[in-house]
């Protein structure tokens, strides 16, 4: 039994070594220029990954593009837009930290 319960519990904590997911969830409320939310209108946004602070280096961007809802939403997958620089995959997460620039 305890040799059980010692394979189950090695097994469990090998858990603990995942890896960074290779995309994150994201949503954003569009306005314009001025504060008047964007409805129901196509939209491109870039997204970046600066490293160290929020004019850091770019380690990652791509492009989405979207249409917002009736409120302005827009939901994304960085890691899944277009025109990528760099790979989300390759970043060292540990190097830290990140800002998300949107554009």
């Amino acid at each position: 039994m305890r040799y059980l319960f010692s394979i189950l519990f090695f097994i469990i904590s090998l858990g603990g070594f995942s890896q960074a997911p290779n995309k994150m969830s994201y949503q954003a409320v569009i306005r314009d220029s001025s504060s008047n939310i964007v409805s129901n209108q196509p939209v491109n946004i870039k997204i970046s990954i600066l490293n160290g602070s929020p004019t850091g280096n770019t380690v990652y961007s791509e492009i989405h593009s979207k249409s917002t809802n009736q409120n302005g939403l827009i939901s994304l997958e960085i890691g899944e837009g277009s025109f990528r620089t760099g790979a989300i995959g390759n970043i060292q997460w540990s190097n830290g930290p990140f800002f998300i620039q949107t554009e």
